[in-house]
């Protein structure tokens, strides 16, 4: 009896074990990590409430809630920088592709927001205050 408690620990342990590994490298292979020079380029990045519509949110006289953020392909932030870091509460100076989003990285290099990617072109964070970032690649 307690060879058979043993050997069904034992089992129930490496099948655990199995389907951890496996679970890992089907999802490390179903996301892609994205290129920077894919992600590389303009993009507008809007600040709206939950409440807002997109709708609504581009019949607004707001200049100070769109902004072009531009994405450089060295990884560096170039033009609308500041306007991102405003909202930010944080100096905005370069970025990153992760697989699943883009991050932002402040003056020592470290993530300081992280958008998570929507579909193609569209990536989104939700701030502590409640208030919504989009970003949103620019047509060329």
């Amino acid at each position: 009896m307690t060879l058979n408690a043993f050997t069904y620990r034992t089992t129930a342990w490496l099948l655990a074990t199995l389907m951890m590994f496996l679970g890992d490298v089907a999802m490390a292979s179903s996301l892609k990590l994205a290129d920077p020079s894919e992600l590389a380029g303009k993009w507008q990045a809007t600040l709206i409430a939950k409440s807002d519509s997109p709708e609504s949110q581009a019949l607004q006289d707001k200049p100070s809630n769109v902004c072009v953020i531009e994405l450089v392909a060295n990884q560096t932030l170039g033009e609308g920088a500041d306007c991102l870091g405003a909202w930010l509460h944080d100096t905005a100076v370069g970025w990153f592709p992760e697989p699943d989003g883009i991050a932002i990285t402040g003056k020592e290099g470290s993530r300081i927001v992280f958008f998570s990617r929507q579909h193609e072109g569209l990536y989104q964070r939700t701030l502590k205050s409640g208030l919504i970032i989009t970003l949103q690649r620019v047509a060329p």
